[in-house]
C-alpha cells in the first residue's frame, strides 16, 4: 500500500502497491478492472477489518467493497471546524470522531456514494481553505483539507467512486438533498427577519431544509423530511410555506388526472 503523507494530519491510501505516484494511481483506479482486482485481496480484507475494529466492531465489510483511501479532514460542525477521520470506499464514505488516532473512533456515519454529490468551495478566510461540500439526501456538510493538492486528490477519488456507483445503481437520482448548515459564527441576527439579535439567552436555530440560522419566531413549524428523519423537524417559516405550496400543487395536479 502506498500512501502520500502530508505535513498535516491527512493521508490518502491508493491501495496500489506497484504505483509510486498518486496521479498514476488515480488513472489506474479509473480502469474498470481495477476494483475487481482489489476486491478479494487479503490486503483489502485486512484494512477493512482494521477499520471495523477502530469503530468498535462496526460491520463495514460488504460484497465487492474496496477501501480506497483514508485521512483526517476538518469537518464544519455547528460551532467550529473539528477533525474527523474519513474512510473512502468504492461505494460508501464513512467518517467518525477521533478518540485515538488510527486506533479508536466513534459516532460512525455512513453515506452511500450513489446518493452523494461533491461541490468544490471557494476559500473563505485563513481557516476555511481547500474545502468542498459533501451533499446527500441524509446529510450535507463542508470539509477542508490541509492544502490544495490534497483537496484535488480527494475530489478526484470521490468523483471516480461516485461515477462508478451511479453507473451500477438502479436508484433514481433524488433532488431532495439535505442542506449544509451555515456555521453559527456566520450570523449575529436571524437570517429571515434580520431583526432578532442572537445572544446567550436568544438561541440560534437551523432550518433543516435550507440550512439558514434563524430565530425561534421565524421557525415555529415542523416538516417531515423523510430523507433526514422519521419525525418532523424544525424548518424556517418561508421553507414551510414553500413546501406547503408545492404539496398543494401536487395534490391539485393529481386531481386533474382523475
Amino acid at each position: 500500500v502506498v500512501s502520500t503523507q502530508s505535513t498535516g494530519h491527512y493521508y490518502i491510501t491508493n491501495n496500489l502497491s506497484h504505483i509510486q505516484h498518486s496521479r498514476q494511481a488515480l488513472d489506474l483506479f479509473k480502469r474498470p478492472d481495477m476494483v475487481d482486482r482489489l476486491v478479494d485481496s487479503e490486503a483489502n480484507a485486512r484494512r477493512i477489518a482494521n477499520v471495523e475494529n477502530c469503530f468498535g466492531g462496526e460491520v463495514l465489510a460488504a460484497p465487492n467493497r474496496v477501501l480506497v483511501g483514508e485521512g483526517v479532514l476538518q469537518k464544519q460542525c455547528r460551532k467550529q471546524l473539528k477533525p474527523r477521520q474519513f474512510f473512502l470506499f468504492n461505494d460508501v464514505i464513512v467518517y467518525g470522531t477521533i478518540i485515538i488516532h488510527r486506533k479508536k473512533y466513534n459516532n460512525v456515519h455512513i453515506l452511500p456514494l450513489d446518493e452523494v454529490r461533491i461541490v468544490a468551495l471557494d476559500d473563505i478566510g485563513p481557516e476555511r481553505q481547500n474545502g468542498w461540500q459533501i451533499i446527500s439526501p441524509r446529510k450535507s456538510f463542508n470539509v477542508y483539507a490541509a492544502n490544495a493538492s490534497e483537496k484535488s486528490e480527494w475530489i478526484q477519488h470521490l468523483n471516480t467512486c461516485i461515477e462508478g456507483c451511479q453507473r451500477k445503481s438502479a436508484k433514481k437520482v433524488t433532488t431532495e438533498l439535505a442542506p449544509a448548515w451555515i456555521p453559527d459564527d456566520a450570523a449575529t441576527h436571524c437570517m429571515i427577519c434580520a431583526k432578532i439579535k442572537f445572544s446567550p439567552v436568544v438561541r440560534k436555530h437551523h432550518c433543516r431544509r435550507c440550512g439558514k440560522i434563524v430565530c425561534n419566531n421565524c421557525s415555529t413549524k415542523r416538516l417531515l423530511l423523510a430523507s433526514q428523519s422519521n419525525e418532523p423537524v424544525r424548518v424556517c417559516d418561508p421553507c414551510f410555506a414553500e413546501a406547503s405550496a408545492k404539496r398543494i400543487r401536487r395534490r391539485e395536479a393529481r386531481l386533474q388526472w382523475r
